[in-house]
């Protein structure tokens, strides 16, 4: 792929004309310790996950909700955990903290912010793929425009700010949470195979930049 290509923003008109696109793999709900057991093995063995959280909006000005959901997503398949089922602890904060596996989002470092919160933990292994963008001189630093520069899709932003913190997510719900953590993923990798991030570094990544993603 040609960097020009990647260093030329995209129009909010010339995005709205690509191809819908979204997830179309397995999708796991873990909302039970038995879920989130069933699940573990399979996190755990990938070098690589796709990383992103939902949080139910807040119309009041100052007002930051908690998260409600977190995505992860494998080469094989996404896994929705429910906060409100599935309360983050130490359970969730192990993987979160695994510096040999690479967490990759945008906005990461916010995300994560946000979780410490409500249990602390020190995560590690973290890839905000807009701070690659930026540190690249790349114009697209959001996850949504990322997806356009470099795959030629559009990603639907419809569900973004629905209730996350209902008990049962509806089907627009777990399509939208998915794609977003499997996008995610899918563009880390893409900027590997492109050389803006050192294939040969350890998943610790300390060189990388991680800053807040638009």
């Amino acid at each position: 792929m040609d960097m020009d290509v990647l260093r030329r923003r995209l129009s909010s008109e010339e995005i709205n004309a690509l191809p819908l696109c979204h997830y179309e793999g397995p999708v796991h709900v873990v909302r039970s310790e038995a879920d989130w057991q069933a699940a573990l093995p399979l996190l755990r063995e990938e070098s690589i996950l796709g990383f992103d959280t939902e949080t139910r909006p807040s119309f009041r000005k100052g007002r930051r909700n908690s998260p409600a959901l977190i995505q992860l997503a494998t080469a094989q398949a996404v896994y929705l955990i429910q906060l409100s089922w599935l309360p983050f602890g130490p359970h969730l904060a192990d993987l979160l903290a695994n510096p040999v596996q690479v967490k990759a989002g945008v906005g990461i470092r916010d995300d994560m912010r946000d979780l410490a919160k409500l249990h602390d933990f020190e995560p590690a292994g973290l890839v905000d793929l807009g701070g690659v963008a930026r540190a690249h001189k790349l114009p697209s630093q959001g996850l949504r425009t990322l997806a356009a520069n470099f795959f030629g899709w559009r990603v639907s932003k419809g569900s973004q700010c629905s209730n996350w913190s209902l008990p049962e997510l509806s089907a627009r719900q777990i399509a939208y949470a998915a794609t977003d953590a499997w996008i995610g993923r899918l563009i880390f990798v893409r900027m590997c195979e492109l050389g803006l991030i050192p294939a040969s570094k350890p998943a610790t990544w300390p060189a990388v930049p991680c800053g807040g993603g638009a």
